[in-house]
């Protein structure tokens, strides 16, 4: 298909995961939550695993997104932290510039490409992100 194709498509130009790898069964494990996830937001989506969890960037990172996390077989976004904490906007666009300087940060980690849903996802097995990420998700969720 070529570069131009990719660009055209939407579709991510990286490896596929490594089925053997941590980061795939990490996938796996919240696989159901993500096929969920999928089947609602047609934003491109990726997933950086941790843990028993998974947090996901949707859309165009690092300029136009949210954030959705899956815990405990749930899923979890920005407007979960207005509801159950209630974050005011300006707080949530803070909460947003930090996720987007984390992001930024590790920009040049490895990604791969996996299929939830039928679709192609990224997949980013970073632990700095990912740490970086509940760490600030974290500080909300405990205030």
């Amino acid at each position: 298909m070529g570069l131009l194709g990719n660009i055209f498509s939407g579709k991510p130009d990286y490896p596929a995961i490594d089925p053997g790898s941590t980061a795939a069964s990490r996938v796996a494990e919240v696989e159901q939550q993500l096929d969920e996830l999928a089947g609602k937001v047609k934003d491109r989506l990726e997933v950086v695993p941790a843990e028993h969890a998974a947090y996901v960037f949707i859309g165009k990172p690092p300029k136009k997104f949210g954030l959705a996390w899956i815990h405990d077989g749930k899923i979890s976004g920005l407007n979960t932290l207005v509801e159950e904490h209630g974050l005011k906007p300006l707080e949530v666009e803070k909460v947003v510039d930090q996720l987007r300087d984390a992001y930024e940060r590790n920009a040049g980690v490895d990604r791969f490409c996996a299929t939830v849903h039928g679709r192609d996802v990224v997949v980013t097995p970073s632990v700095k992100l990912e740490t970086e990420v509940h760490e600030i998700i974290d500080k909300v969720v405990q205030h």
